[in-house]
């Protein structure tokens, strides 16, 4: 499944022009700047609040959703950022949704998508991205320092995202501040909150820590806490919730 994800990504991004959509941005003139790595920085632990139609793995999550006020209900709750799920084939997601959630909230807007190229990056600053995703698995190792350099370059952070030892290894190794161990096995889509607590230790040396995925309750939360994690991303759950400010605030008093 992540090879035909990059697959299909690859294909998709083969016509954008890196350096149009630079020269696009600096059109575009300076923008306020988000940044995750202060709100991580606040007491508590902290939440990335993902909006998320669907996934490969789980179906239909919230065909009908309204990514703006899913955003400010999170917000509301106490969020320190949001993710958007841009990806288009497999997750139903869309620059659209990222700019309607960027719009409409005033903390940070994480991309989530599978980046593979500068143009990526670009493209969503453009967007109105404050923060994009990188996937160590899907990147080598010169790739994943020039995407973070590119970023950097276009004033946004980076969340890097790790899953086994020598992930997190290559990702301290590169450079990164804000890193994330995914709990979910891109290979099989297995999800194991004991992947985070394995790796709390490897991890420890980053700025920033964050435990993706498998996290439904402020339970899970806290027990990502409890192994050194600074915050928790969480989607499926937050979708799902019948009042996801409520739960964003119960997942952000786990600690």
């Amino acid at each position: 499944m992540l090879d035909d994800i990059v697959s299909a990504t690859r294909a998709r991004v083969g016509a954008l022009d890196a350096g149009a959509l630079r020269s696009a941005v600096a059109d575009a003139g300076a923008r306020p700047t988000r940044s995750l790595e202060t709100g991580l920085a606040e007491p508590g632990l902290s939440v990335i609040a993902e909006v998320k139609r669907r996934s490969p793995s789980r179906g239909e999550l919230a065909a009908g959703i309204d990514p703006a006020g899913q955003a400010r209900a999170y917000e509301a709750g106490g969020a320190a950022a949001i993710s958007v799920l841009t990806e288009p084939d497999f997750f139903a997601g869309s620059l659209q949704d990222l700019a309607a959630v960027r719009a409409s909230v005033d903390i940070p807007v994480l991309r989530k998508d599978f980046m593979v190229s500068s143009a990526q990056i670009w493209e969503s600053a453009l967007g109105g991205a404050d923060v994009i995703l990188l996937i160590v698995a899907i990147l080598g190792d010169d790739e994943l320092s020039g995407l973070l350099a590119e970023a950097s370059s276009a004033g946004l952070d980076a969340l890097v995202e790790v899953h086994t030892r020598e992930e997190a290894e290559r990702a301290l190794a590169a450079g990164a501040r804000i890193v994330g161990v995914n709990n979910r096995d891109l290979t099989t889509f297995e999800v194991d909150l004991a992947a985070a607590e394995k790796l709390a230790p490897v991890v420890a040396a980053a700025p920033h820590r964050i435990a993706e995925s498998g996290i439904f309750s402020a339970a899970d939360a806290g027990r990502m806490a409890e192994a050194g994690y600074d915050g928790v991303l969480v989607g499926e759950a937050l979708v799902r919730a019948a009042d996801p400010a409520k739960l964003v605030a119960e997942l952000r008093g786990s600690r």
